[in-house]
């Protein structure tokens, strides 16, 4: 399961990365669009008047339980610091304006708003807020704590959060008290900006000022949201409770019908993957995404799963991959010159892997944009030339960019050690600089020796870094991995630090495109980003990604994120690993969920619901407490 402090920063960076639009059904005065939402290319599939969402079971049950586990622990429940390690769902609380769906990509809809206004070219936005709309303690929510809570960000957020904004925004203006205008600056792309705006978390103004909280720091205190969930039970480092507000204040609105199903989530923490597996057989949690290619292939083999107690289920996940890999650290000047980054490359032996590790359930991760209609494939489309082109012209690309096909992972043999690739590989050392000696270690001219460092927090990951750190030492390379606990994982990843060579991590994309580009890949956050993990700086790339942030059209971005990708690739900052297409999961039978999933998440949290008599049953039967 993912980092509890990276779902957090993943939602922080939605405020970034929430896309904008032109809605079908708006009204549209003197040049001034009014809409229920707002699409980034064409129009929105839900009318204003539409009773709710496509994929929800609007008549679902409200009450019970669902149970996760997380890995590691946590000492805050505050997601938006890079201070401490914050709970689960500690981001549950908060709201933002507008918000997205699970089966539309480039569109959000009024949330906090009822409506918002904009011109054509969205060079400003006015969200019209919606005057029900409480704090969970009752007190009403108006635009004075929209402006404060974007003022808070911009002042205490993360540092590549503020320089994006402070990039983009002119001015924010109370217009009353529940109408609040952004503005934005000139002389930057304007499509994505009002949605960005409405991506904003926002949080009470008197309850944060009267508690002294204070957005950078850890804390214990969670402050005020609108959320439908609220913090019930937190046993420091171990367990937290959230439970659904009964006075929510959108319990009736069309988007949330169907919705929040659960009365309480419980999150229980494990520090080791192997005891949460046998916590999930002993009832301790009752929901478990697998991420074990071997436990799911071997572990469920439990009396439970054959009486179908337990139901264990693949999924479909349309999702595009999650870029997960092998990140390097470029800021490490070993690791500068290109050809290393190759050699690193050729040595990880997905194939063997995959056919003796993992049962052949992944596919292999070559874009970016993995499994989706954004990833480069073959030589560049007379579009994608177009593009790189004058990159080209001005020194910034080579100019084999434009007739190579685009950068694909390494393909090796049945052996742990692929020999051929272990030669090419020893060939772009040597070419490199970096050639063996009598001790068979490869150094520099320096006589300084090559190592790779890669850290790991996750002892299950073991029996993939071995045998990868095995085909690097045949190589030459002092290469090691360096068993960290997660705490530790987390203060040598973020900024100011970056104490790492190679760690497990991601490289990040959106399915619409804008500003959180830079923060993934963007030369000016790539010191102080806690996202663009590998240091990137690259002019090419920032070239692209403004490109990829002005395109006007669904075709123009299509292209433009293609080049984007086949210039990210040819960087070789990574050591892309797999995916698959299906969710593994695996729960006590006492949950249901539609028939029809969407397309884009699996939803366990938001809308499945709670089977009573299903429940009633097992507990009949001994199976759960």
């Amino acid at each position: 399961m993912a980092t509890c402090k990276a779902a957090a920063l993943r939602k922080m960076a939605a405020f970034l990365t929430v896309m904008a639009l032109v809605p079908p059904a708006a009204a549209q005065q003197a040049g001034v669009i009014t809409a229920h939402g707002i699409s980034t290319f064409g129009e929105l599939n839900l009318a204003a008047d539409f009773a709710h969402l496509a994929y929800v079971n609007p008549d679902a049950p409200k009450g019970g339980e669902i149970s996760i586990w997380a890995f590691g622990g946590f000492d805050s429940l505050n997601p938006y610091s890079i201070k401490g390690r914050a709970a689960g769902l500690s981001s549950a609380p908060y709201e933002s304006i507008l918000t997205g769906t699970s089966d539309e990509i480039g569109a959000v809809y009024c949330l906090l708003c009822s409506t918002l206004e904009y011109p054509e070219d969205r060079s400003w936005v006015v969200f019209n807020l919606r005057p029900e709309v409480t704090f969970s303690d009752g007190t009403p929510m108006t635009a004075e704590d929209v402006l404060f809570s974007y003022q808070t960000f911009l002042a205490k957020g993360l540092t590549d959060f503020r320089t994006v904004l402070a990039t983009q925004v002119e001015s924010v203006e109370v217009l009353d008290p529940h109408r609040i205008k952004f503005t934005f600056k000139p002389d930057v792309p304007h499509r994505d900006l009002p949605a960005d705006m409405g991506g904003l978390p926002v949080m009470s103004k008197a309850h944060y000022q009267a508690n002294n909280l204070d957005l950078e720091e850890s804390s214990m205190t969670p402050m005020l949201g609108t959320g439908q969930y609220v913090l019930e039970k937190v046993d420091t480092g171990k367990s937290v409770v959230w439970a659904r507000n009964p006075d929510y204040w959108g319990n009736d609105l069309p988007i949330n019908r169907g919705r929040g199903n659960f009365d309480r989530i419980r999150i229980e923490y494990y520090s080791d993957y192997d005891a949460a597996f046998e916590g999930f057989k002993a009832g301790n949690y009752t929901f478990r995404t697998e991420a074990s290619s071997i436990k799911w292939a071997t572990g469920y083999d439990f009396p439970e799963i054959a009486t179908g107690q337990i139901v264990k289920t693949e999924l479909p996940d349309g999702n595009k991959a999650t870029g997960q890999a092998f990140i390097l650290n470029l800021r490490r000047e070993k690791f500068q010159d290109v050809r290393v980054r190759e050699a690193l490359g050729l040595m990880f032996n997905f194939e063997w892997s995959n056919a003796t590790l993992f049962y052949g359930l992944y596919d292999r991760i070559n874009s970016v944009w993995e499994n989706s209609f954004l990833e480069a494939t073959g030589t560049p489309s007379p579009e994608e030339a177009a593009v790189l082109q004058p990159l080209v012209d001005d020194g910034l690309l080579p100019a084999n960019i434009l007739t190579d096909e685009a950068v694909m992972a390494s393909v090796s043999g049945e052996r742990q050690l692929d020999r051929g690739n272990l030669r090419k590989a020893s060939a772009l050392l040597d070419a490199a600089g970096w050639t063996v000696g009598s001790d068979g270690k490869r150094r520099n001219a320096a006589g300084q020796v090559l190592t790779v460092d890669i850290l790991n927090d996750s002892p299950t990951f073991d029996r993939v870094m071995n045998p990868y750190v095995e085909n690097l030492k045949s190589l030459g390379i002092d290469a090691r991995m360096t068993r960290v606990d997660n705490a530790q994982m987390e203060a040598r990843t973020r900024p100011p630090s970056y104490d790492f060579d190679m760690v497990v991590g991601n490289a990040r994309s959106g399915y619409i495109s804008g500003s959180e580009l830079k923060q993934y890949y963007g030369a000016d956050t790539a010191d102080v980003s806690s996202f663009n993990l590998m240091g990137l700086k690259s002019p090419a790339v920032d070239r692209l990604i403004n490109i990829v942030m002005a395109s006007k059209s669904l075709d123009e971005m299509t292209v433009a994120t293609k080049a984007l990708d086949r210039v990210l690739r040819a960087e070789r900052f990574w050591v892309p690993q797999w995916y698959k297409s299906t969710h593994t999961v695996a729960y006590y039978n006492m949950y249901d969920h539609p028939e029809t999933l969407p397309p884009y998440a699996l939803g366990e949290l938001d809308f499945w619901w709670y089977n009573a008599e299903k429940a009633a049953a097992l507990k009949a039967a001994g199976v759960l407490r």
